[in-house]
């Protein structure tokens, strides 16, 4: 499964890179800086299930937090910056359309992690189908955002969606450094 969440997120990555500068998204931008920092997260769930050294881990698992803090600043910035000049994103189909699936995907795959993890009583993969959830949390988030500005015009519902990511990549950044 957290071969699946890699290779998914891999191709998100590129595929909301270039509908996020199509439609000048902040939060397509945002969710695809997202996608890209859980490709860092889901190496580090493989390294753990493969029992590598606790200081690598430990490592790889404070980068993840600093990846999440940049995140967090350029989210808080660009949402806010959008909101007080009023810049309108276009519409974007493709994000539409990614952002939809992915939600679904990402649902799916918490499920399936959740279970397993319980079934085979590993914290880890119980914790990364919670992170897995929340994905699919964030996806909904930004295709709401999406779909608002696309539909009924609510350009401002796309820098709100930010303000979302912007709560999780704060939340997954402070986890990160409390260990």
């Amino acid at each position: 499964m957290e071969v699946v969440t890699l290779g998914w997120n891999a191709v998100g990555v590129m595929v909301l890179a270039f509908a996020a500068v199509e439609s000048r998204s902040v939060a397509l931008a945002g969710f695809g800086l997202d996608s890209l920092i859980e490709i860092g997260a889901s190496t580090v769930v493989l390294w753990e299930l493969a029992d590598v050294a606790h200081d690598r881990q430990r490592r790889a698992v404070r980068l993840i937090g600093g990846a999440f803090i940049a995140l967090a600043v350029y989210l808080a910035v660009q949402s806010t910056v959008v909101l007080i000049v009023g810049f309108r994103p276009h519409h974007s189909p493709l994000g539409i359309a990614w952002t939809g699936v992915t939600a679904l995907v990402m649902f799916a795959l918490a499920a399936g992690k959740a279970a397993t993890g319980s079934e085979l009583g590993n914290a880890v993969l119980q914790a990364e189908g919670r992170i897995t959830l929340i994905d699919g949390i964030l996806a909904t988030a930004v295709w709401m955002g999406l779909v608002f500005n696309t539909l009924l015009g609510w350009w401002w519902a796309d820098p709100l969606a930010g303000y979302v990511l912007l709560y999780y990549a704060i939340r997954e950044a402070c986890a990160s450094f409390r260990d």
